[in-house]
């Protein structure tokens, strides 16, 4: 039998009745640097990437809309490389080598907040790791999966970090194989030279860990001497994270481009100049701030003197 309050009302009993909210799992943790300490938890972690991988795969795939799996499946590529001899003794999935070369152009306001969440619950994991002292298959894995698609989203605040981390802490630890190291030190020095404006800090990484990359190379050359054709033919050659990297660099390529033009030719043809700056032409004129003149298909850049 029910009790009832002096006026006749239900007891708050009843509240019992109601579900609780819905929360994410991936917001329900919070970051260990703010005091939450679950993630400190070596089998936490591993549920909580499972979790993660869960959530991005959701996005690659959006169930339920078949035609934007379609758009973003012509637009994405997710492919494996089997570079780690070892087996993560874990029962997590092993999609440390799971990557995309391209993040869809056009992504909704449900993606981006998608987006934003898996950001965040890899903080969440990688200050986890760190505060746990965790070095192992899982834990670089973890590192390897945040990093790529950090430099794929060009969120420079969660990949740098790690991959200093994961060269400096991590491989220290437990070495990362020859693939590996090869990859993560490429973006170093990449990162350096295109994001960073630090030429000097490229080569002396690049030497100090004994990077041998041939289109690493071919960038760095680019870079050191503004030259524009062979920047813009490295871009078309590299892998996509490379690619992300050296975007960092673009514009300032692209403005050297232009003043190069401007001191030499007094007009070009415009798929010419479209393809020597890799911009189209209303990006130009508004984004770069280009003056010249559009005639037909000719770009008058500046008229002859005359006497």
């Amino acid at each position: 039998m029910s009790t009832h309050s002096p006026r006749g009302r239900a007891t708050s009993g009843a509240w019992s009745r109601l579900k609780p909210a819905n929360l994410d799992p991936l917001e329900a943790i919070g970051l260990p640097s703010k005091g939450d300490k679950r993630l400190l938890d070596h089998k936490a972690q591993e549920r909580y990437y499972t979790k993660i991988i869960d959530r991005y795969m959701s996005f690659c795939s959006d169930a339920g809309r078949s035609d934007e799996l379609l758009r973003r499946l012509a637009r994405m590529d997710i492919s494996r490389d089997d570079s780690r001899n070892e087996t993560p003794q874990t029962a997590v999935p092993n999609t440390a080598d799971l990557s995309i070369k391209t993040i869809p152009s056009e992504i909704g306001p449900a993606g981006q907040k998608d987006l934003s969440m898996l950001m965040m619950a890899m903080r969440k994991l990688r200050e986890g790791i760190v505060a746990s002292k965790r070095v192992d298959d899982f834990s670089i894995q973890a590192y390897i999966f945040c990093i790529r698609l950090s430099i794929l989203l060009k969120e420079m605040e969660s990949y740098h970090p790690a991959i200093l981390h994961l060269l400096k802490r991590m491989h220290a630890v437990q070495p990362l194989t020859k693939t590996e190291l090869h990859e993560f030190v490429g973006y170093l020095v990449l990162d350096l030279a295109c994001r960073q404006n630090d030429l000097a800090g490229a080569y002396a990484v690049k030497h100090k860990w004994g990077l041998k990359d041939s289109k690493v190379d071919v960038v760095l050359h680019a870079l050191t001497h503004d030259n524009y054709f062979l920047f813009w033919q490295a871009k078309r050659n590299v892998d996509g994270h490379k690619a992300k990297l050296m975007e960092f660099a673009e514009d300032g390529m692209r403005r050297q481009t232009l003043k190069c033009l401007g001191r030499s030719y007094l007009s070009i043809d415009l798929p010419s100049l479209e393809a020597i700056a890799n911009s189209p032409w209303p990006s130009l004129t508004k984004d770069c701030g280009v003056g010249w003149q559009l005639d037909g298909a000719t770009v008058i850049i500046r008229k002859p003197k005359t006497r």
